[in-house]
């Protein structure tokens, strides 16, 4: 009888150590494929908004050389050389950015934000596009990228974690109060969000949540959009098409012009600096089970932060 009752023990001690090696041996598959996807995502989002931005930024240095020198003229000048050099490689990077913009939108959502995202169960229901954020509503907010107020922040990790929440209008109220109010010190990183709004009437403000990888995809592209406009007088003498002489001294050593490259560098260096942030969160989501977490049971209780990770869903709709 005791020998029958041990071996049915020893059948199911065994079996869910087998069962236990294999969710881990699924887990960290999906971590690996995960931690790919958010680095390649990453590296495909970086790198195009760099190039732009350093183009740009050449482009307006070597127009404003080039008049400084008065040789704007001179097709032997260097500024003037180095600017034709690089004018067609920058209204082509441009073009591929715009063609690909609501992609790249997609992917950082989809291979950053998601995946670092701990709490986060596909199987529960969620709305097709929860996130009314968009190219759209950005242009018609007209959001100010030089504003201090619009700059990515993140918050104070330092304060207390608790559940407490901040003190504010709603979006209802938001857009109709003349006082608004940004992040500061006081801020919680689960709070480092700002909001917009279309009009003084607006029914609701949108929210940009800086710690959204897809947001600051968006706003970047915005205001590169919005340099490239400024640039207007420059693209043109770069590219040796027809030119206005007072349109050209209008933004020879304006304030605003630097002031949004030197904003959309920043920007761009938020965004690296959240993508890895949050791939860091991934590598926290999939860390190694505790001794604790692999007693039958006990992985359930959420306070011991064994973190469960689902690999397979009863999905419904």
């Amino acid at each position: 009888m005791l020998s029958g009752l041990f071996t049915v023990v020893s059948s199911l001690a065994v079996g869910y150590f087998q069962y236990l090696n294999a969710y881990q041996e699924k887990v960290s598959s999906q971590a690996k494929e995960d931690m790919t996807l958010a680095a390649a995502t990453f590296t495909e989002i970086s790198r195009p908004f760099s190039e732009m931005q350093a183009l740009q930024q050449t482009l307006y240095f070597d127009f404003a050389r080039a008049f400084s020198e008065k040789s704007s003229a001179s097709d032997k000048a260097l500024a003037t050389k180095d600017a034709q050099a690089i004018s067609e490689r920058y209204e082509k990077a441009r073009n591929e950015l715009r063609e690909s913009i609501d992609l790249l939108t997609r992917k950082a959502e989809i291979y950053i934000d998601r995946p670092s995202d701990p709490y986060r169960d596909p199987a529960k229901k969620h709305n097709v596009d929860p996130d009314p954020l968009s190219r759209r509503v950005l242009r018609d907010s007209d959001f100010d990228c030089s504003s201090k107020f619009y700059f990515p922040a993140f918050g104070n990790v330092n304060l207390p974690d608790d559940d407490t929440p901040a003190k504010e209008v709603t979006d209802d109220q938001y857009c109709a109060i003349p006082e608004k109010r940004g992040i500061d010190e006081k801020t919680k990183p689960k709070d480092a969000s700002i909001r917009i709004c279309a009009g003084p009437n607006d029914k609701a403000a949108k929210r940009i949540y800086w710690y959204s990888a897809k947001h600051h995809v968006l706003t970047m592209h915005h205001c590169l959009e919005s340099a490239h406009d400024s640039l207007a007088a420059a693209r043109q003498w770069a590219s040796g098409s027809a030119r206005d002489g007072a349109e050209e001294s209008g933004i020879l050593g304006e304030k605003e012009i630097n002031d949004k490259l030197d904003d959309l560098a920043g920007r761009i260096n938020a965004f690296n600096s959240l993508a890895l942030y949050q791939m860091e969160q991934i590598r926290v989501k999939y860390r190694p089970s505790r001794l604790w977490c692999n007693v039958p049971f006990v992985w359930n209780i959420s306070s011991l932060n064994c973190f469960p990770i689902r690999t397979a869903t009863n999905y419904t709709r």
